[in-house]
């Protein structure tokens, strides 16, 4: 079955989903982005993922281009058509088209883009086994709690951790302080079982999972720290693990090729990591996806 893509009004096949070349988020990434996870037919945390991109939109000064509704009404219809069950839905706004100018156009018109992809759940065997992590500089922008389409020094990092065997990397700012992943929010267990994860301050993106992680671990009574992290403390943890909408909560048992705590996935780690699937399974703070007519 072919995808389908929706751009600026249009549903259309993928392959030939296209902006025009003078798209600011193409010349000067000028835009935002969300990917919401889609569990059983089920937007995950919706709203919440809707309320940080009206944020990152407002932050940059581009105006929504639609309202809530209409833009819930398409994601269902791009959803509809490409059969979606288990994935996610990614949506792309940015300033609009404009003749090449740094500064902001005065009448460009916003451009939105969307398209889902199917996803299988992790394996049991990555559960199990977890997974490696490696440490580098944080070489990003200062405003990193915007979802900004600008994502080269993450890619870069990505690739450097892909080429050495790890799936993500842990980026440390200049004080030796971990920030966050590429792509994932970092935790970390202490020897006296503290849960740790970094302020949600313009030093990293706050993660939806992690919103939605932090209610559970309230529920579940965990001690818990919001604060920064040394690489050495995260080297003496007894566990660590990231969280993203498409990793949910994945255990780190290896950074720069040390083994953390006993080398297998922590206790904590995996009871939060359930009570995360049980408030999926749950559709607590989720939307159905199944539209009583066409947004065509």
């Amino acid at each position: 079955m072919p995808r389908i893509a929706y751009v600026n009004g249009r549903y259309l096949p993928h392959a030939k989903a296209a902006v025009h070349i003078e798209d600011r988020g193409y010349q000067f990434a000028d835009g935002v982005y969300e990917v919401v996870p889609v569990h059983k037919g089920i937007l995950v945390d919706e709203e919440l993922h809707l309320d940080r991109l009206e944020r990152s939109l407002r932050e940059l000064r581009i105006a929504m281009p639609m309202g809530r509704e209409a833009l819930k009404l398409i994601s269902r219809e791009v959803m509809r058509r490409n059969h979606l069950n288990n994935g996610f839905l990614y949506m792309q706004m940015t300033r609009g088209v404009a003749p090449r100018d740094h500064k902001f156009p005065a009448a460009a018109k916003p451009a939105v883009v969307m398209t889902v992809r199917q996803m299988k759940p992790a394996s049991k065997e990555k559960l199990e086994a977890g997974v490696p992590v490696i440490t580098l500089p944080d070489i990003r922008w200062a405003r990193r709690d915007i979802k900004s389409v600008s994502l080269l020094p993450n890619c870069l990092a990505k690739q450097q951790a892909h080429e050495a065997g790890a799936v993500e990397a842990w980026m440390v700012d200049g004080d030796g302080y971990v920030t966050e992943g590429t792509s994932t929010n970092a935790w970390i267990v202490t020897a006296d079982n503290v849960l740790v994860t970094r302020s949600a301050t313009h030093d990293i993106l706050n993660g939806i999972t992690r919103i939605a992680l932090l209610d559970r671990v309230a529920a579940e009574g965990v001690t818990f720290e919001e604060r920064p992290f040394t690489v050495e403390e995260a080297l003496n943890a007894k566990e660590a693990f990231i969280t993203s909408s498409t990793n949910y909560v994945m255990p780190v048992t290896e950074i720069d090729g040390r083994a953390i705590g006993n080398g297998h996935p922590g206790l904590l780690t995996m009871k939060l990591r359930d009570a995360y699937v049980a408030h999926i399974e749950g559709g607590e703070g989720t939307e159905a996806a199944s539209p009583a007519k066409s947004a065509a």
